[in-house]
């Protein structure tokens, strides 16, 4: 069980190791380990890497109270030993349904999953605004039926999820990264995220239609980490929070949840 570096880590995943007799032998599959928080409805990477970095009673202990999955997205040689990287990805996937055809006829459950797929416009479409709910699911990756499988290369497109919201800014004077905020149904003025840093000419831009606060600020005495998870604080400058705009953005999580505003450092 190698990872896309090549280090081995089956020793950390006794659980898949035992999985292993549900898949016949010759078969190499290519996918992605997840851990899946049933309770909480979504991926856990921060769980994930536990799993990654334990050995021996750890990793036993872990797999039976975090177990992990493996989502199949193609099959890289079949199970007669045949390698089936230079074919097309529709007969990697579709021609005689390998992939498909395996789970059926292998009869194969948790902790082995088929990645779903589709040409359809309209379906993929669905899948984005639906699925990606969950957190942890970014969006949908698009790949070309008739290319071959290059390793260490990437030749897809992810698209992800992009949601939409006004905020307020507050910036610098001479602005170089925003923090936004909007009111919540209390009228309270909360953080709710930061734009990347803007280029120069839309830092001028931005810089027209702000004006420093003169008065009591709601996010006085705030601190700002200057990325996720720094105790480095960013040197704020807060401004009337009278600029209303519209963002579109991906979400960052942190330890499974949204990153929120904090009194110390290390909030957004």
């Amino acid at each position: 069980m190698p990872t896309r570096r090549g280090t081995l880590i089956q020793d950390r995943f006794p659980d898949l190791v035992a999985a292993v007799k549900q898949l016949p032998d010759g078969l190499v599959l290519d996918g992605e380990l997840i851990v899946w928080e049933t309770a909480a409805g979504r991926l856990s990477f921060e769980r994930l890497q536990r799993r990654t970095a334990a050995r021996g009673r750890a990793a036993c202990e872990l797999a039976a109270s975090l177990p992990a999955f493996f989502i199949a997205f193609d099959v890289l040689q079949d199970n007669d030993g045949v390698e089936l990287l230079p074919h097309l990805y529709r007969q990697r996937r579709q021609r005689r349904l390998r992939l498909e055809a395996l789970f059926a006829s292998h009869r194969l459950k948790a902790p082995w999953t088929l990645c779903s797929m589709t040409t359809d416009l309209i379906t993929a479409q669905k899948w984005l605004e639906s699925w990606t709910d969950a957190p942890g699911l970014e969006g949908i990756v698009v790949k070309a039926m008739n290319q071959p499988y290059r390793p260490g290369y990437r030749g897809w497109y992810k698209l992800r999820r992009r949601d939409t919201t006004e905020a307020i800014t507050g910036t610098l004077t001479r602005p170089h990264i925003l923090l936004l905020g909007r009111h919540d149904t209390h009228d309270r003025l909360r953080p709710i995220g930061r734009m990347t840093p803007l280029r120069p000419e839309a830092g001028r831009l931005v810089a027209t239609s702000i004006t420093e606060t003169d008065e009591d600020h709601p996010w006085a005495g705030m601190q700002f980490a200057t990325t996720c998870g720094s105790r480095d604080v960013l040197d704020v400058t807060l401004v009337r929070p009278e600029l209303v705009a519209e963002i579109s953005g991906d979400a960052s999580v942190d330890h499974g949840g949204a990153l929120s505003a904090s009194d110390d450092a290390g909030g957004w």
